[in-house]
């Protein structure tokens, strides 16, 4: 039997993310989606892709009245779940589910987090969530001993976010003249943007064919993750955008100030991404032309079998 799960979308990666758990989950699943433009793009989109769902709409945290924000948060989805049916709930990073979670007596509350900086979240989840799904990469330099303190069950998974919606795939046998280079851009204003997103200079976008996907301005969400592989290459400032290109071998230009545990390890698992924090975007950008013709010579990576970690966890859920 299927347990009533509370499915928490807070980013849009997480809507790409959690689709086929969704989908292969219990008519009495709720939803709880973050008021953000591309979240509600992929939601009003998701027709014979997401099952109907009841959904809860929340506002995101963020600016300078996030704390009332969050407070307005909590005691909505407190009031949304009280006396429900579920059994569980999964939030990808926002913890302030959990906390609800808890008040309402949901006994099962997983945090899943590939986000070593994301140190807000991770002091609720101390105090909230029962259970931890988190990377086998984590890196414990950078999460204020969140791993270490966490009294609950965590459960470590091998690959990355991407390796759970996306699926292997042929790229492009030629480059193309000129270029055909995905250029995506952040509008900012996320709880890390000020402190990450790095700006980079229109020199970069030279003898190239540009076909933008900015924040907030793609047209066919759900396709953008997996059309990266028919590009010759992508810059992007958005680590999760970087991610998924790399791993389907599309060389990658990400500028960003991020420190996360999964951009090293698409660095050690030799994937065609350069990442570049300000101080040699010249060299950097050199490297990166140079590897849109070198894709050929990139050793095929065995997929690693983390959409099936994820359905063993959650109960065989998934479905594609």
């Amino acid at each position: 039997m299927k347990v009533p799960t509370c499915w928490v979308l807070d980013h849009p990666a997480h809507v790409q993310i959690l689709a086929g758990f969704i989908r292969g989950g219990s008519t009495s699943d709720i939803i709880i989606a973050c008021e953000r433009q591309e979240v509600a793009q992929l939601l009003d989109a998701s027709e014979g892709i997401l099952p109907r769902r009841r959904i809860i709409w929340v506002p995101r945290p963020v600016g300078l009245a996030k704390e009332i924000k969050a407070g307005k948060r909590l005691l909505k989805v407190v009031k949304e779940l009280k006396g429900c049916k579920i059994q569980r709930i999964v939030v990808i990073g926002a913890a302030v589910e959990l906390w609800a979670a808890k008040k309402v007596g949901i006994s099962e509350r997983w945090y899943i987090s590939d986000t070593e900086v994301n140190h807000l979240a991770h002091s609720l989840a101390l105090s909230h969530a029962t259970q931890a799904l988190l990377p086998e990469h984590w890196d414990q330099d950078l999460d204020n001993q969140f791993l270490s303190k966490f009294k609950g069950k965590v459960s470590r998974y091998d690959g990355l976010h991407g390796h759970i919606h996306l699926q292997p795939g042929l790229r492009p046998t030629q480059v193309s003249n000129p270029p055909r280079i995905l250029l995506r851009r952040l509008q900012g204003g996320g709880i890390h943007d000020d402190e990450e997103i790095l700006a980079f200079p229109e020199s970069l976008l030279e003898g190239i064919e540009v076909i933008t996907a900015d924040e907030n301005e793609v047209e066919s969400p759900w396709n953008l993750p997996a059309s990266l592989k028919s590009y010759d290459g992508v810059i992007t400032q958005s680590v999760t955008l970087a991610s998924e290109a790399a791993i389907q071998g599309v060389p990658t230009l990400l500028l960003t100030k991020a420190k996360r545990g999964f951009l090293n390890e698409l660095q050690k698992m030799g994937l065609p991404i350069h990442i570049e924090n300000g101080e040699t975007i010249e060299r950097s950008h050199l490297e990166w032309l140079t590897g849109l013709h070198l894709t050929d010579t990139i050793d095929s990576k065995k997929w690693p079998k983390t959409r099936q970690q994820w359905s063993k966890i959650f109960g065989d859920y998934f479905q594609l």
